[in-house]
């Protein structure tokens, strides 16, 4: 029988994050160069090691150096680039990816998710001009406020076009306190939404808990000021994965809750998508949510 791993497809990014550390050595350096965040980069490079049952790199204190393996692979990753690059270079007499796009998504993903990565995209291709908005209103692609937007939740809207992307998990944390408190059965302060996020699905969740006796002791329209009332010790907090990954001073708290994700979902006007330049952004800002869908999700 076959191996099945060796049959499958290869992710023809994972090549990109390998070429990539083969050339700079450290996952730090490939994660500033690409505009992720560094267990991205291991993340993928172990994928491809999997696949072809071997290691490609010998992790050393002075950085990560090629292996054999690695060196013949690189070879062909190469050969492949270069007539990428060929291709490119043609279609670019076809049509040039240039001019604005507009993008939306709350405050949140846009500097943690989106940034970096748009960033990049600017920088790879001159003729374009990106415009983030951080704005936790849903702001309106009909009436051109912008021309793609990140949601998390599914649109109701039939005239946009919509991909789901992923999703967002969310999770309950506090200090190493309150985590004492709630393993002694102690009745815990909550860190919460004032009205204007009353409809969200973690604000209702707090609610819940707030309806059974537990006192809100601070209230915010946004998760990175109910971050730092968490931090400080206000209370349990309910906060998006990407904002407590790795947050020293906040540890999980058990709370009788069904977990919590939100699906993220991609939204855009169907004319504008027939554009070379949206359908570029679309791609690169899902091949965003993909790299950081270890930053996204519970592990």
């Amino acid at each position: 029988m076959p191996d099945r791993k060796r049959t499958e497809a290869v992710d023809w990014d994972d090549l990109r994050y390998f070429a990539a550390l083969a050339r700079l050595g450290s996952l730090s350096a490939v994660a500033r160069s690409l505009g992720v965040n560094h267990a991205t980069v291991a993340r993928r490079v172990a994928r491809l090691e999997a696949h072809f049952g071997r290691a490609l790199f010998d992790r050393r204190p002075e950085g990560y150096l090629p292996t054999a393996a690695a060196a013949m692979l690189l070879e062909d990753v190469g050969a492949m680039d270069r007539a990428a690059g060929s291709l490119l270079r043609r279609l670019d007499t076809v049509a040039r990816i240039e001019g604005r796009v507009r993008v939306t998504a709350t405050p949140n993903l846009a500097d943690l998710l989106l940034a970096g990565p748009l960033g990049a995209f600017a920088a790879a291709h001159p003729g374009i001009e990106i415009e983030l908005l951080g704005d936790s209103r849903n702001l309106k692609l009909g009436r051109r406020e912008a021309d793609l937007a990140l949601r998390l939740a599914r649109p109701r809207d039939g005239e946009l076009l919509a991909r789901k992307l992923g999703r967002l998990d969310y999770g309950w944390v506090g200090t190493a306190d309150w985590a004492a408190r709630a393993a002694r059965g102690e009745v815990l302060s909550l860190v919460g939404y004032d009205e204007s996020g009353a409809a969200l699905p973690e604000a209702r969740a707090i609610a819940r808990r707030a309806a059974m006796g537990a006192p809100v002791a601070f209230r915010s329209n946004g998760p990175a000021a109910q971050r730092a009332a968490a931090l400080a010790g206000a209370g349990v907090a309910l906060l998006p994965q990407h904002l407590i990954d790795g947050i020293d001073g906040l540890v999980p708290i058990a709370v009788d809750e069904p977990p919590l994700s939100r699906e993220i979902w991609l939204l855009v006007r169907r004319d504008l998508a027939k554009l070379a330049r949206v359908r570029a952004v679309i791609d690169w800002v899902a091949a965003a949510v993909k790299d950081a869908r270890g930053l996204l999700e519970r592990v």
